[in-house]
């Protein structure tokens, strides 16, 4: 039987605030008030600089307040699953809508390869135990690693939107399995890795290794998951038979 792993000394403190119980998690909103105002100056400069692509923007911004304003904030404090949908949203929401929002102003080309490098090398990175706990106790590292995981991802996406069907699909592919190992280490790696959920995820029923388990099948079979759609939606497009006439 699996013995629960101890908390060490250090004390966390996380940007979305301590860890909720089951019963109260709802009522963790975070009315940072510096978010706040950075969200609504995108909004307000959006619709002076960029109107064209004032749905995007909004969209984008929709998109913080779910991620980084309601309790599924705080969420990611309690359960590294939670942390892990959180850092999937980032990679395939967050970003792509970023993209459609600033598009060539922002991301000059990138080859597709080293977007696909760097976009992978940044989320494993992210998920190193070492790194994660720094991420969790200290604010301004965990908003680089929101930053890059979003930026890298944004870069990616970018270079996909570019790229032949046949160059996109195999990125698309590469993501698919890169992802699918991270998960899958995830899962068999038979002990607990992640320090900053030992003492917050008891609440929840789970034991920290189970909830790193859920964590790694999240990532193997949503995330691998979508990469395999969209990989397979983009090649169906240019491969797939000519559409057929309209009728007169």
């Amino acid at each position: 039987m699996e013995t629960t792993p101890t908390a060490h000394a250090t004390s966390w403190s996380p940007y979305c605030g301590e860890a909720p119980s089951p019963a109260h998690w709802l009522m963790h909103w975070n009315w940072d008030p510096v978010l706040l105002a950075m969200l609504a100056a995108l909004i307000v400069a959006g619709a002076r600089y960029s109107p064209r692509t004032m749905r995007s923007q909004v969209g984008f911004v929709g998109a913080m307040v779910i991620l980084f304003v309601t309790p599924l904030c705080a969420l990611g404090s309690a359960l590294f699953v939670a942390r892990s949908v959180h850092h999937l949203a980032l990679a395939f929401v967050l970003a792509p809508l970023l993209v459609a929002a600033v598009g060539k102003k922002v991301y000059p080309p990138l080859p597709l390869g080293a977007a696909t490098l760097v976009q992978a090398a940044v989320f494993w990175a992210w998920h190193l135990p070492t790194l994660y706990e720094l991420a969790m106790s200290n604010d301004a590292v965990f908003w680089t690693m929101q930053v890059t995981i979003t930026a890298s991802a944004a870069a990616w996406w970018a270079a996909v939107r570019r790229s032949g069907a046949l160059k996109a699909g195999a990125s698309l592919l590469a993501q698919m399995v890169q992802m699918g190992v991270l998960g899958a280490l995830l899962v068999f790696a038979g002990r607990a890795l992640y320090a900053p959920h030992f003492g917050t995820i008891a609440a929840w029923g789970l034991t920290p290794l189970e909830d790193q388990q859920i964590a790694g099948l999240v990532m193997w079979v949503v995330g691998g998951g979508f990469y395999l759609l969209f990989a397979s939606a983009r090649l169906w497009r240019a491969l797939g038979p000519d559409p057929q006439p309209r009728a007169a």
